[in-house]
């Protein structure tokens, strides 16, 4: 973890210039620090008190609930410019975590303490419509999750949530395994794998060893 302002209002600058007002990339840089964490790093763990909330600087971040029965589905993921609108709620009511947020691949972000979320909501308009936004993206992209539990059938949310990996990770091409979706899809890899196998034959993608190659029309 590194708390270095100048280095801080370098990153801000280079990520969120176009975002935030100069007086408040002095402020994140002022109570921030910058922080990194490898594949598989949890960034914040359900039931755990919250006292920093990252905004990502580059990497993918996957944000996920767990059932009662402990089994885990995928709600969304944060990219670079991204920050994680469910937090604030969270900070509002000083309540644990509701979620869990681990890093994809290799994550930079900048913590920033949460006791300065409120205050800057005040203080600053950018830092307002920003988040306000971020609650917006979010929300859209949880009603997709909601309606494809609800209304799709699991080939059709298997199809998606591979076309979303696609645009998220910019590449048809994707290093997956049939146990990652099946836990992103709180299904079993038995069930992925048939109908994988069955999107395939369709002509929506091509399955080797190592790899999902995705039929992006």
């Amino acid at each position: 973890m590194k708390k270095n302002p100048a280095f801080l209002k370098e990153q801000l600058h280079l990520h969120f210039n176009t975002i935030f007002e100069k007086r408040l990339i002095n402020e994140i840089s002022k109570h921030g620090v910058y922080k990194t964490y490898e594949k598989n790093d949890l960034l914040i763990d359900i039931g755990v008190e919250m006292t920093h909330i990252p905004l990502i600087i580059n990497g993918l971040v996957k944000i996920s609930r767990e059932n009662n029965n402990e089994h885990e589905i995928l709600l969304y993921y944060l990219e670079e410019g991204d920050t994680c609108a469910i937090s604030f709620a969270n900070c509002i009511h000083q309540s644990k975590s509701m979620f869990r947020a681990s890093a994809e691949e290799k994550v930079a972000c900048i913590m920033f303490p949460v006791d300065k979320t409120e205050e800057w909501m005040i203080k600053f308009k950018t830092w307002r419509v920003f988040i306000i936004d971020s609650y917006h993206n979010r929300l859209e992209e949880m009603i997709g999750v909601i309606n494809g539990l609800a209304f799709f059938k699991l080939d059709s949310r298997i199809y998606k949530y591979l076309t979303n990996q696609v645009k998220i990770r910019n590449s048809e091409d994707l290093l997956i395994t049939h146990q990652e979706i099946a836990n992103d899809l709180n299904s079993s890899r038995v069930v992925i794998s048939r109908i994988l196998k069955m999107l395939e034959q369709q002509g929506k993608l091509k399955l080797d060893r190592r790899k999902i190659h995705v039929h992006v029309s």
